[in-house]
């Protein structure tokens, strides 16, 4: 079994404690359409385990499958810089079937955020280098694929349905 070999740190993007005893990392790609299923699985997981669990997102965009991947990732990354990375994480998802720059830019305003600024961060690369770091540490801890989750460091290999994740988690709070 596979493990995590980025371990998570506070400059991972994370809901919850970090101390929690479960902790589920994802690596994802905006732009697919298992992340987008994942999406809603994780916020029902969420609710379920409560402050038993904390959440960890890093970026795994395909690019050659998903041209827009990769600048939905940078998109994230520039809303985070400022503040709004989980509401950004959120509307690429819930918007991915639009994925695209004008999308990003609409997205960009309606978060109050500069387009000015987004733009040049994206002609640039400001957050090129972030996103590659996820994905690295991805490739590292053996991630072939999106949506992959890592309970507590450990590869979570079953699917990512709501009811196998669960029990997977229920299963590892149990043992710790």
């Amino acid at each position: 079994m596979a493990t995590l070999r980025t371990p998570v740190l506070a400059t991972d993007h994370f809901q919850g404690a970090l101390d929690a005893p479960l902790v589920l990392v994802e690596y994802g790609d905006y732009q697919c359409p298992y992340c987008g299923e994942a999406y809603s699985i994780v916020r029902k997981l969420q609710d379920q385990f409560g402050a038993s669990l904390c959440f960890v997102f890093r970026n795994f965009p395909l690019g050659e499958v998903h041209p827009e991947a990769e600048a939905a990732a940078e998109t994230a990354e520039f809303a985070g810089a400022n503040g709004k990375f989980w509401e950004m994480h959120d509307l690429l998802y819930e918007n991915q079937s639009d994925l695209g720059q004008t999308l990003c830019v609409a997205l960009v305003e309606e978060l109050g955020l500069s387009a000015s600024s987004f733009h040049a961060a994206l002609k640039t690369g400001t957050y090129r280098e972030r996103v590659r770091t996820d994905f690295v540490g991805g490739v590292r801890s053996g991630v072939n694929g999106t949506p992959a989750f890592y309970i507590n460091g450990r590869r979570h290999d079953a699917s990512y349905e709501f009811g196998v994740l669960a029990t997977a988690l229920k299963k590892r709070l149990r043992i710790t």
